[in-house]
């Protein structure tokens, strides 16, 4: 069973395509990474996941529901807060809890338990408005955790927080999986927080969902060296004549990318080729692939993609 399957999921407005044709298989017990620019459809999608928007086409099942026929059974399931904490700022945090625990009717020893979850046990007594930004975000996810849900939705959920805020945020999220037993769903724009957090990541462009698979499996491809050099220009077009991939990032640096478990020879066969032209080579310096290099490249190809001529 997935934590969130859907099928063809599609949503217009004024004749707009913002939702293209989204087929998502996010599996449980994991964090999901959900990218892409702004404008890319994330917030769309996620509101078509919560039922706060009506899809003009498509399936949604939420861990194993189906949300167009069973749609208080699949909210359940859900917990979620979606681009901002939305708190009473002039009650406590525990107030702000009891609120939503009353509407849910639930037993009050819950607060105590989502409490433990997020460390707020003893900010809990005070006023929401004198939280900081981390704590209001921290208290906003242990609402969302009111009714032990097996999927939560987080929207930008380190977005504005302090180097700090960003590390205490980073942590509890990888936590969460195994202490609720289910799946966390990212929507973020920073790269590297989901690169240390994410199991797996799907990534948005133009409404559409151009790639998606475990992160372990996207940072897998091509490594990439960069080589300082005297003329970089003219050295790259000698390594691309040799049939190798290099680019000039700028006058004096060269990206070389290498095949996977081929990054030792390919490099210094690239040396090798540059000294023998007698251009100067002062630096080489492998870059390990990460997910924000796999990002840029896929939505750079997407976008070549969509333009090319049919």
């Amino acid at each position: 069973m997935l934590a969130i399957e859907t099928e063809h999921l599609t949503k217009r407005y004024s004749g707009r395509t913002v939702v293209d044709d989204v087929a998502l298989r996010v599996p449980m017990r994991c964090v999901y990474g959900f990218l892409g620019p702004n404008g890319a459809g994330k917030t769309t999608t996620m509101r078509l996941l919560l039922g706060l928007l009506r899809a003009d086409a498509g399936t949604i099942r939420l861990v194993g529901r189906d949300l167009a026929h069973r749609r208080r059974d699949a909210l359940a399931q859900v917990g979620a807060f979606v681009e901002s904490a939305s708190l009473y700022d002039h009650l406590t945090g525990y107030a702000n809890l009891d609120t939503t625990r009353r509407l849910l009717n639930l037993p009050q020893g819950e607060i105590d338990r989502v409490l433990e979850i997020v460390g707020m046990r003893d900010a809990a007594r005070a006023r929401a408005g004198t939280y900081s930004l981390g704590m209001k975000q921290r208290l906003a996810l242990a609402r969302a955790l009111l009714g032990a849900p097996k999927l939560l939705l987080l929207d930008e959920p380190t977005n504005g927080l302090d180097p700090d805020g960003i590390r205490a945020m980073r942590l509890l999220i990888r936590a969460l999986p195994e202490q609720i037993g289910g799946t966390v769903f990212v929507s973020s724009h920073l790269l590297n927080e989901v690169e240390h957090i994410a199991d797996h990541a799907g990534m948005m462009r133009d409404g559409r969902l151009v790639v998606q698979d475990e992160v372990r499996m996207l940072l897998g491809g091509s490594a990439t060296v960069a080589m300082t050099i005297n003329e970089a220009e003219a050295g790259a077009a000698l390594l691309r004549a040799r049939s190798m991939d290099a680019a000039a990032l700028d006058d004096q640096t060269i990206r070389l990318r290498c095949q996977d478990g081929a990054l030792i020879q390919q490099t210094a066969m690239a040396n090798r080729i540059l000294v023998e032209a007698d251009f100067m080579v002062s630096a080489i310096v492998p870059h390990a692939r990460t997910l924000e290099d796999v990002y840029h490249d896929t939505l750079t190809s997407a976008t070549s993609d969509y333009r090319r001529p049919a």
